[in-house]
Order: structure tokens, then C-alpha cells, then sequence
């Protein structure tokens, strides 16, 4: 009987392992964007992109109306392997789909790559306004409270991201956290993305009201994931044994799950930023 039941389950499982769960990534954009959506992604240090970010790159890559841009604040240089590593980024961006004309990485001294580093939250809304400015941007995309790996880098653009916003009030700018989970939902690889994709059939954000806090999920395919695994190995000098664990049973390697940074939170996020 189990032997049967394998056999029927097994392909069900292929399927969705196959699929895009189409979660309306529009949800990313502003309700009153014209023309061609220009999408920002904000990270701390090459290889953050395909490490956390890569469902939602691979999901953006497939929609024709929208530009995906990049923006690192910094090179990666707290080895000393900079310029090796703003090389790598760019050829993780070309395989992730992201045009080079669209990217951007930066390397100021008060924005050094530094795990005991908090960064300035002004400092890092004058460079992110400037870009949005430039570029048009609509959406920002980059990590929560927790950073996902509560490396202080990471946590730092979450909070200068919320003063960015309070520094567009009248703009139609909006910006979305990646989702930090707890440590054992962390690294349930596909397992993960499985289950999201059974979530995401069954609860689609579309049918979220307005008012609801809209948690938008991003599961990769097979495909989309292999997408991924080949721009984290543009990272070669990054690619120590447990790097290779993480690729394997990361479940943000499958998964992305994002709310919005509200409005409302960007006085108090702003103030436990200076603090």
C-alpha cells in the first residue's frame, strides 16, 4: 500500500517542485506606477542577492514591465578581496538577470563591511533618496529588522530604508522587508518551498483586503532555483564548506517572504535607528 502511495504522490510533488506558485508579485508596486515598474533591490554585500533574495529576482526576471535595479553599499572588503568581490556580484546580477546598467556598488569609508558595524540610517537614506530619485524608483526591496542573519549591516538598511521613506512623504514610494524566520524554519531547503507552494495554491495574496497586512510569498521551481545556485557560484571566493550547507538547505534559496514597511512604523523605526 505505501509503495502505492508513493508512486501517487511522487508526481504531485515533481509538479510543484516544477511550478512557480504566482503569488501577483504587483503587489511590489506602487498602485499608481505608469509605465515600466523600476523595482530597487538594497543590500549590504555582494552575494546578499542571490543568498536571500534570489525567488524574488528569478520571479521579477519573468515580467516584461518591470526593471529590476541593484544597489550595494558596499564591496564585500572586510577580507580584503573588494575588487574580487564586485566582480563576482556582477556576473551573480548578469545570471540573475539584472542589466549592469541598472546596478549599482558602492565603497565609502562609512559604509565599510563590517560584522561589529552598525551603519548610519542618514547616511544610508542620502545615498538610497538620491537613487530613487535618479532612477524613478518605486519599490524597495531589501531586509527586516532582524537581517535575516542579525549581521548588523543588514539591520542597518532596514532602518535606513524606513527614513528614506519618511524623508518621500508626498512620494509614491513603498518599500517591503524580507521576512526573517526562526532558525528551524531557516534551513528547510526545499522542504520549505514545498510547503509554501501548497500556502500560496490555497491563500492567494490577491484575496487579502486592504487593510490586512499583505505578506507576500515568493517560491521558487526547480528552474528558478537552479537560477539561483548558478549566480551564488559566481561567488567563488565566498564559497567556503558551510557556504555549500546553506546552498543546499536554506530555505531562503526557495523561499521569499515579504511585508510592506508601513508609513505608519517610519517615525519609530527612524527613532530606534538613531538610538
Amino acid at each position: 500500500m505505501s509503495r502505492y502511495l508513493t508512486l501517487l504522490l511522487l508526481p504531485i510533488l515533481a509538479i510543484l517542485l516544477a511550478a512557480h506558485v504566482e503569488v501577483n508579485t504587483y503587489h511590489f508596486l506602487s498602485s499608481s506606477h505608469a509605465g515600466r515598474a523600476q523595482v530597487l533591490l538594497l543590500t549590504a554585500h555582494p552575494d546578499d542577492e542571490c543568498m536571500f533574495f534570489g525567488p524574488t529576482l528569478t520571479a521579477l526576471k519573468k515580467k516584461s514591465d518591470i526593471d529590476v535595479h541593484s544597489l550595494c553599499l558596499s564591496i564585500g572588503d572586510q577580507d580584503g578581496l573588494g575588487d574580487v568581490r564586485r566582480r563576482e556580484l556582477g556576473r551573480s546580477l548578469d545570471v540573475l538577470g539584472v542589466d549592469s546598467r541598472r546596478s549599482q556598488v558602492l565603497d565609502q569609508e562609512d559604509l565599510k563591511d563590517n560584522i561589529t558595524v552598525t551603519w548610519d540610517s542618514q547616511t544610508i537614506a542620502d545615498v538610497v533618496s538620491s537613487y530613487v530619485s535618479e532612477q524613478n524608483i518605486s519599490t524597495i526591496l531589501t531586509f527586516d529588522e532582524h537581517g535575516i542573519s542579525s549581521h548588523p549591516n543588514h539591520v542597518s538598511l532596514f532602518h535606513g530604508t524606513a527614513l528614506t521613506l519618511s524623508l518621500h512623504p508626498n512620494k509614491n514610494l513603498r518599500a517591503y522587508a524580507l521576512v526573517t524566520t526562526p532558525v528551524m524554519q531557516k534551513y528547510t531547503g526545499v522542504l520549505g518551498g514545498f510547503v509554501s507552494k501548497i500556502r500560496g495554491t490555497l491563500s492567494p495574496v490577491s484575496e487579502l483586503s486592504e487593510d490586512e497586512e499583505v505578506r507576500v510569498v515568493v517560491a521558487s521551481s526547480m528552474a528558478e532555483y537552479s537560477t539561483a545556485l548558478r549566480a551564488m557560484l559566481q561567488h567563488w571566493s565566498q564559497l567556503v564548506w558551510f557556504r555549500w550547507l546553506y546552498v543546499a538547505f536554506s530555505r531562503y534559496m526557495w523561499v521569499n517572504d515579504w511585508v510592506e514597511i508601513k508609513h505608519a512604523c517610519v517615525g519609530c523605526m527612524a527613532g530606534q535607528a538613531k538610538a
